[in-house]
This record gives structure tokens, C-alpha cells and sequence, in this order.
């Protein structure tokens, strides 16, 4: 008996090596993005019947438009129409638009691969194209998403030496909460993301409150998860630069994608939302002040336009605007005619505008801000590198809420 069980384990012993030696070799895992210690950060995507690999991505495109702006320059004494300032010129205006782009090497084993950098630490969108084809970076789960149907983004994190301004932190933590509101605008019941500071459940102090929007393709929970809103104003709150307060982020279009509301339609429904269903809502179920000094809206890009649109004609309500990287539109003078100095002067206790100084709207933001110098209306307007993304939108948002309320200001009027 103890022969016959040694000689079955034998032979399925010898047939189990048989099997394994005909199964093809596994090979390696592809690990993609991988950010190396020195901030070096290596693509790789495993496409062997490819014939060329790019990858498109935020990191590259201030770079890229560095050194197109270098050739730029030694082409300055040409004229306009020359054939390659042209190009030149064309080549720059889609780097701001679709970002920077930069091609892989493929190895004997079809895995195309490419490091760049180092790259400061921050959040970068990219994505993959091959072959003439957009497609993510499928060994990467962490995605950027939209609303509607555009591309959705892989997302690369590269960390700093040090906690950033939008890490979480060992400080307090507010609460971020989902909230459904009946709105009679739009016939149904909308969502709302609601930042509450710390320590709000335990206190019965009123808070002032801003509503922020998010930009187009976005939705109610883009400030958080990609703006990281909440993270931002822990830190900020505990470093005692900003007011506590209460952050309303709505979903920015009146209906869906899907529906197929025309555009006007978006727009007027929205505001009735947001004016006459969801501020009565908050103030009704959070503990926040009910008059307009405590009281603002800011957006970024669809929502700098919607609060530039918006926050202007509704000075009663808003006492203060910040807007993100988005402006009053080709005619200014006729957008804001409703906005005179003295009254915007008085009422508006702060008017703050930001873009990066390679958005592809740069100069419609700054011929809005010249249209207010003109006339006198007071207002910051900054700039810094960057294009139209949340590189740029997350550092606004990080310099804005301490002037929003200032660090006490919402808790002692």
C-alpha cells in the first residue's frame, strides 16, 4: 500500500513538471508610473505590436512650451506668415490646450518605457497614445474622471520632501458630508458636497460660508477628490491663517450631459438652483450666517465664468468672488455693465482673479482685469506658471481662503 501511494505521487509529480514546462514563461509585472527617490518618475506600458508610444502629460508642459518658446524667440525678426514661425507658434497655442508630449522606447520585450524629470512634487494628469489611439495607463488605478463624455486621465502623484499644502496633516479633520436637496429649478433632487470644520459638531457657532464650483467636465465632488478642498482647509484652519468655514461645492450644470439642455437653458436653471433652492437649503440644515458679508462664490474655470456671471448681479447675496482661471468673456464692458465702481467698491469686499500665465484664456482674463482698472473697480489679479489645470487651481484655492473671511473675520461679526 505505502508503495502504490509513493508510486501515484510519482507519476502525478512527473506529469505537474510535464504541464509547467509547457506553459510559456510569465513575465515581470509592468510597474507604471514609478516615482523614483529623486522625484525621477518612469512610464511603462507593455504594447509589442506597437509602432510608437507617447505619453501626454501636465509635467511636460510648461517644458515644452519653454523650449517651443525658445525656438520662438530665434525666429523673432521673421515675418507672421513665415511657414515655420507659424508652426512654431501652432505648436505652442495646443501644448497649453492638450498639454506636453514626449515619446517612449519600446525593449526587446515590447514594454515601452520612458523617465523624466526630476518633477516637482505635485498631482499630474496623463495618459497614453498609442498608435495614434488615447487610452490610460492601465497598471495605474488612480484616474481622473469627468461628468461628461471626455477622456478620463491616469493620475500621477509625485510627493514632496515635506507634507504639501494639500496632504492630510496630524491636525483636526473636518467632516465632508453628501447632501440631497429638492430643487424646484430643476424639477428633482440635486447632490452637494458639504465641507464642515472641525470641531463643528461640538460648537454652536455660526460660520460664514462659500460656495465653490467646479469647472466644466467636473462635478460636485471634483473639489474634494482632485482639489482636495477639505485637506487644504484643515491645514489652513489649523494653522489659524483661515476662518473656520462651511464649503458648499454643487454640481455646476443644471441637468446631466445626457439630457441634451441647451446651453442657455444650463445656465439660467443653474442660477435659479443655486440662488433660490440650494443657499435657503444650507442655510436651513448648517449652522451659517444668513446675511451676505458672510456669504461668497468661487469657481474655477466654467465656474470662474458662472461667478463672474453670477456674483456681479447679485451683490446682495455675495460679498465676496474669487475667480479661477476664467473671465468676463470677449466683451467685458458689455458682461459687467451692471457693475459700477461705487457700487462694487462698497459691496465687494473682495474681488480676486487668478490664471496661469500659460492657460490658453490668459488673455481674456487679463483683458477683463484692464477693463476693471479702466473703470476703476478694485480687484486683485494674479498670476503664476501654469496652464488650465488643478496644478493651478489647488494653489489658488490654498490663497484665496485665508482672504476670503481673513483668519477671524467669520467668527467675530
Amino acid at each position: 500500500m505505502r508503495l502504490r501511494t509513493l508510486l501515484v505521487l510519482l507519476a502525478v509529480s512527473v506529469l505537474a513538471r510535464s504541464v509547467s514546462a509547457q506553459q510559456p514563461g510569465s513575465s515581470p509585472a509592468v510597474r507604471s508610473p514609478e516615482v523614483l527617490p529623486d522625484h525621477r518618475v518612469t512610464f511603462r506600458i507593455s504594447a509589442p505590436t506597437a509602432k510608437a508610444v507617447t505619453v501626454v502629460c501636465e509635467c511636460l508642459t510648461l517644458e515644452q512650451i519653454a523650449t517651443l518658446k525658445q525656438q520662438q524667440s530665434a525666429l523673432a525678426g521673421r515675418s507672421a506668415t513665415d511657414p515655420e514661425l507659424v508652426k512654431v507658434t501652432k505648436a505652442i497655442q495646443a501644448t497649453r490646450a492638450n498639454q506636453g508630449e514626449r515619446a517612449l522606447a519600446k525593449d526587446a520585450n515590447g514594454v515601452w518605457t520612458l523617465t523624466i524629470g526630476p518633477l516637482d512634487a505635485d498631482m499630474y494628469e496623463y495618459h497614453f497614445n498609442v498608435d495614434g489611439t488615447d487610452t490610460l495607463d492601465q497598471r495605474n488605478p488612480i484616474v481622473k474622471y469627468n461628468s461628461r463624455p471626455n477622456l478620463i486621465e491616469s493620475l500621477l502623484e509625485v510627493p514632496g520632501n515635506s507634507p504639501m499644502f494639500y496632504d492630510v496633516r496630524p491636525v483636526p479633520h473636518g467632516t465632508v458630508s453628501i447632501r440631497l436637496y429638492p430643487s424646484k429649478a430643476t424639477g428633482g433632487a440635486r447632490r452637494a458636497f458639504v465641507y464642515t470644520p472641525p470641531e463643528y459638531e461640538h460648537t454652536a457657532t455660526k460660520l460664514p460660508v462659500l460656495y465653490l464650483l467646479h469647472g466644466a467636465d467636473g462635478d460636485e465632488t471634483v473639489w474634494t477628490n482632485f482639489g482636495r478642498a477639505n485637506e487644504i482647509l484643515d491645514n489652513l484652519i489649523a494653522e489659524k491663517k483661515a476662518s473656520p468655514m462651511v464649503i458648499v461645492m454643487p454640481f455646476g450644470y443644471a441637468y446631466p450631459w445626457y439630457v441634451g439642455a441647451a446651453g442657455d437653458k444650463q445656465r439660467a436653471d443653474f442660477e435659479k438652483d443655486l440662488l433660490e433652492d440650494l443657499i435657503p437649503f444650507v442655510q436651513a440644515n448648517f449652522r451659517v450666517f444668513t446675511d451676505r458679508d458672510h456669504r461668497s462664490l468661487a469657481g474655477l474655470s466654467m465656474g470662474g465664468g458662472q461667478t463672474i456671471s453670477i456674483g456681479p448681479r447679485h451683490l446682495d447675496l455675495f460679498s465676496r468672488l474669487a475667480v479661477f482661471s476664467a473671465s468676463a468673456g470677449a466683451d467685458p464692458q458689455t458682461a459687467l455693465k451692471d457693475l459700477t465702481p461705487k457700487t462694487a467698491n462698497a459691496q465687494l469686499k473682495l474681488f480676486w482673479m487668478g490664471i496661469g500665465t500659460e492657460d490658453p484664456g490668459f488673455a481674456s482674463a487679463k483683458k477683463t482685469s484692464d477693463y476693471l482698472d479702466s473703470v476703476g473697480i478694485k480687484h486683485t489679479f494674479k498670476t503664476i506658471p501654469g496652464a488650465h489645470t488643478w496644478i493651478v487651481w489647488r494653489r489658488f484655492l490654498n490663497e484665496v481662503a485665508p482672504q476670503i473671511f481673513g483668519p477671524n473675520q467669520g467668527l467675530t461679526n
